[in-house]
């Protein structure tokens, strides 16, 4: 995968994800109810104990991370847990919504703190979730969540479903995002630029309401500023006190890199200047 971070107007290419995200900034999360409906996920009598109630309340040492919106979230999610593993650290995955399962050794369908922490210590990851049919599993059991927590390690968590487009608009019991979560990644599919709205979105009815234009009109990078900047759209339901990153994901092309560096743009001018473009064929 490669990877530029947007800084001072220009793409700067990293060598990693873990590199290139603010994961070095400090914020204490509150404990409280899940952000939307649609969750096995209950609200509880009694604050846990959270990443950022620890004596660790460094992001970069115990993130917790939700990532929304479409276009490569669930690869997004691959490739930070490799690098975390890779780099001899821990990492668990698990979703408040549906993921698919993969027949991988460090996958775990039946919640166990035994065998959780036996993959995490082979492997460097886990991801858990209970099986829900066709092949997915869903969002673990409320009790089970305090044992994820104090093992203190980074948590990566898929709280959006997309049916595998570049675009979505969110609708009313969307995403589920946790009161712990510490940031949220907001990914978009640059695939999605030049086709048609309701080709390419999911839920294209609700984001032409949100884009002011027709279901059959053209996605444009302006488009794809103002889904990323809304709080009806990427920064729907996300907590103000935890950090928020767009990313401007299959950016394989110079056309499309150049495209990305305008939808930074316009997205700084709007507040958010926290991005990085990826891509997993770029041309260099």
């Amino acid at each position: 995968m490669v990877i530029f971070q947007y800084k001072e107007g220009r793409l700067r290419e990293k060598d990693s994800l873990l590199e290139a995200l603010p994961f070095c900034n400090v914020v204490e999360p509150k404990p409280g109810l899940v952000r939307g409906p649609g969750s096995s996920i209950q609200p509880r009598d009694m604050p846990l104990e959270t990443p950022g109630d620890s004596e660790n309340k460094h992001f970069g040492e115990c993130p917790v991370v939700s990532v929304v919106g479409a276009g490569g979230k669930t690869s997004l999610i691959r490739e930070l847990a490799r690098e975390y593993a890779a780099g001899g650290g821990q990492v668990i995955v698990m979703t408040t919504t549906h993921m698919m399962a993969e027949e991988l050794p460090w996958f775990l369908t039946e919640p166990s703190e035994a065998r959780m922490d036996s993959l995490l210590k082979k492997y460097g990851q886990v991801w858990m979730g209970i099986p829900s049919g066709q092949g997915k599993i869903q969002s673990l059991p409320a009790e089970f969540l305090p044992r994820i927590w104090r093992k203190k390690v980074p948590v990566l968590i898929e709280a959006d479903g997309a049916r595998r487009l570049p675009l979505k608009a969110p609708a009313e019991h969307e995403p589920v995002i946790l009161p712990e979560t510490t940031h949220v990644l907001s990914v978009y599919g640059l695939d999605a630029l030049g086709k048609r709205l309701d080709e390419v979105c999911f839920r294209p009815e609700l984001a032409a309401v949100l884009l002011k234009k027709g279901k059959t009109q053209r996605v444009t990078e302006e488009d794809i500023a103002v889904l990323a900047s809304s709080e009806r759209a990427g920064r729907k339901a996300c907590p103000g006190n935890v950090g928020y990153t767009v990313i401007l994901n299959k950016a394989d092309s110079r056309r499309l890199r150049e495209s990305a560096l305008a939808i930074c743009g316009l997205l700084e001018r709007q507040g958010t200047g926290d991005v990085i473009v990826s891509s997993c064929a770029a041309q260099r």
